[in-house]
């Protein structure tokens, strides 16, 4: 089936060969099959079966979000109030709030009702212009939860309106049941990274190297063991202390290193070096009431791609909507309108290998494409929420 939308304000997109955001004005877009076929009509005849009005708004790619832990069972709002008393994300999680509560709800929740708690919030999420998102487990830390939320997200790929990235993310904390930490290094080595490429259930593997968590030498060994099995690698890195995580992010040859906030600039200039994108939440640190904010200017300054996604989870941020991310960005990691824009579409796709089919508005590209009631795309983080997106589109099909 082919589908031509028309009446367009403009296209506002990135281009990869100009590497610059660009503002094209045409009479229509074509999609057959899912995929952008023909940007502007000229004298081509084309057996047209749908055809959409855009009313005059501004198209933009489909948002796309890198980094969230969608898949959990229940909220922490306790963790919330125990924050506001002053108790910081450390002693939250030595007192058994933090990861390891978010870790018996989903143990005991079933797959099922995991899924259709995750469909609910997925329904939330594409309001506000996301298309695509990553999503980790990482609240099982067993075979068979870990399993279990991968599960899950291979499901809701079958059922929800969007696409959902997987990333196995077994290394987000210890189990309490597991005193020594090495032998959970070896249990994700040697058993739940065999089996999760084995169903292959995740394209990523994530960990979390910070003080206190997984320390350098064992986020080697579990990148190495993900390598042998085609997983390939993320990290949560330098988020509450810099522990060097970005120079070991350079160093592995991740796709991309999340958080940042307290990376020295040895360590961005070599994740630079070694393509690796830089990742920042600062939905996170908003949610968190923290005072340092990702320095975006700096990473850009030592040649990262930035990224912008939400870390959209239970325990540290709320927050899904990107255009709420693109502001906080603007307003406090350094970032302009137009690397804002680009941290939530082209580099975004890079940050889940897919910049070769999504994140630009071009032909062959898949047409996930927003409807934007505005003059230009400042309006985005300017009204900081999606009162003005109009319509979603995700692979020439309105959502």
């Amino acid at each position: 089936m082919i589908t031509k939308i028309h009446n367009i304000k403009n296209i506002t997109t990135y281009d990869p060969i100009l590497d610059k955001i660009v503002v094209e004005n045409t009479d229509s877009i074509i999609i057959e099959n899912g995929r952008i076929i023909k940007i502007g009509l000229e004298d081509e005849d084309w057996i047209i079966n749908h055809e959409l009005d855009a009313q005059q708004t501004i198209i933009t790619p489909g948002f796309i979000d890198s980094h969230t832990h969608l898949i959990f069972a229940s909220n922490r709002s306790d963790d919330f109030s125990n924050r506001i008393s002053g108790k910081s994300y450390i002693e939250i999680a030595e007192s058994g709030g933090g990861i390891k509560s978010s870790i018996k709800s989903l143990r005991n929740i079933s797959k099922d009702q995991l899924l259709d708690k995750c469909l609910k919030d997925i329904n939330n999420i594409v309001k506000t212009g996301t298309t695509t998102i990553e999503a980790k487990s990482g609240y099982g830390l067993t075979l068979e939860d870990e399993i279990k939320s991968l599960e899950v997200i291979r499901d809701l790929n079958e059922e929800s309106t969007i696409d959902v990235v997987s990333t196995f993310m077994g290394a987000h904390d210890f189990p309490l049941e597991i005193n020594n930490k090495n032998d959970y290094v070896n249990l994700i080595c040697n058993e739940m990274i065999p089996e999760v490429a084995a169903m292959n259930l995740a394209e990523f593997c994530d960990i979390f190297c910070e003080k206190g968590y997984f320390d350098h030498e064992q986020t080697r060994k579990i990148c190495n063991s993900a390598k042998e099995h085609n997983l390939k690698i993320k990290l949560h890195i330098d988020e509450f202390e810099d522990f060097n995580g970005a120079y070991l992010a350079g160093e592995l040859k991740a796709v991309s290193a999340d958080h940042l906030m307290k990376s020295n600039s040895k360590g961005l200039t070599h994740m630079a070096k070694n393509g690796v994108v830089a990742t920042i939440l600062p939905g996170t640190t908003l949610f968190l009431g923290l005072d340092t904010y990702a320095n975006g200017r700096k990473m850009i300054e030592a040649g990262c791609d930035i990224a912008l996604a939400s870390d959209y989870n239970p325990g540290s941020c709320t927050i899904y909507s990107i255009p709420i991310v693109m502001a906080l960005s603007c307003l406090y990691c350094g970032l302009s309108i137009e690397e804002a824009f680009k941290g939530v579409t082209y580099n975004a796709a890079k940050a889940i290998n897919r910049q070769d089919s999504i994140g630009v508005v071009k032909e062959n590209y898949f047409a996930d494409l927003l409807f934007w009631d505005i003059n230009s795309i400042a309006e985005i983080p300017y009204w900081f929420n999606s009162d003005k997106l109009s319509m979603v589109m995700k692979k020439g099909k309105l959502i």
